[in-house]
């Protein structure tokens, strides 16, 4: 499995909260892929967001869905201000609430 792969399977990810998926909404930057792990970040607008857990759940569990023997390493940092108002711009178009 390849960072193309990876990234086809988490334009498939959408986001709970808005209809949209998290590599649409600027909160994925897959850095390393190999044969046992995929290495990547998750951009979020405020690095305690009340969904994190459930972002990283549905991460690990899209990606293991796909390929089992891959060991996915999360690193969780926060937007900057320019990703931020395009995520939050994006959000408002889309909420799904």
């Amino acid at each position: 499995m390849d960072k193309t792969e990876i990234q086809k399977i988490l334009y498939k990810t959408e986001h709970p909260e808005i209809n949209s998926n998290l590599i649409e909404l600027g909160m994925i930057n897959i850095l390393d892929v190999d044969e046992t792990d995929v290495n990547l970040q998750l951009k979020l607008p405020f690095k305690e967001v009340p969904i994190k857990d459930e972002l990283i759940a549905t991460i690990k569990d899209a990606i293991n869905q796909a390929e089992k023997k891959l060991r996915v390493n999360i690193e969780i940092i926060e937007m900057n201000e320019e990703e931020k108002m395009r995520f939050m711009k994006i959000a408002r178009e889309k909420w799904a609430f």
